[in-house]
């Protein structure tokens, strides 16, 4: 493989990624500028034709925004869930980080109480709206991205980008690729 010098931070992007069929992927630069956003590409080709995150889809997103970081929520099992509904929820996770690989981007997964708590949102789930809003004050250029209800997952992801920026600055520096693992807030 050859190295590719780095370019400076006013040119460098980095993603924001809120898992599952109904999360997106978030462009910003280093300003916290937001440059675009998509929703997760998803195909009802999975069992009993549920959703599913569709790798190759997934690919060309990530592939076409040359980012060298990305910030990811750190999803698990959630309280009451059914079997089929947990393995789908790692499956994304999975398909999200084997892409991530494969395209050599430094990653660092991130809870939703720290990454609420680093823009500002109020802990705890049924936050949807609080998500949007708070993406529409910081990008009011943008706000077209987040009107619809269904948008809170495009709100999430380029929230998850932002907290990634304040809590782990320089992440690429640390090594070409860099799974971390952020279950709880061990760094202030």
């Amino acid at each position: 493989m050859v190295a590719v010098d780095r370019l400076d931070l006013a040119t460098e992007m980095i993603l924001g990624i809120d898992i599952g069929v109904q999360g997106a992927i978030a462009l910003l630069d280093y300003q916290g500028g937001l440059i675009e956003v998509w929703d997760m590409p998803c195909l009802q080709d999975g069992p009993k034709n549920r959703r599913t995150v569709n790798a190759p889809l997934l690919a060309e997103i990530i592939y076409k925004t040359h980012a060298v970081e990305a910030y990811v929520e750190h999803v698990g099992p959630r309280p009451m869930e059914g079997a089929v509904g947990a393995f789908a929820f790692g499956d994304s996770k999975g398909v999200v980080r084997g892409v991530l690989a494969a395209a050599s981007i430094s990653v660092a997964f991130i809870t939703p109480p720290v990454w609420k708590r680093a823009v500002g949102l109020p802990p705890g789930k049924d936050q949807k709206d609080a998500s949007r809003s708070e993406a529409i004050r910081r990008w009011p250029h943008m706000a077209a991205s987040f009107k619809r209800k269904t948008d809170d997952g495009r709100a999430e992801a380029a929230l998850i980008g932002i907290a990634g920026l304040h809590r782990f600055p320089r992440l690429q520096a640390m090594t070409p690729i860099l799974y971390q693992e952020v279950a709880n807030a061990t760094r202030n």
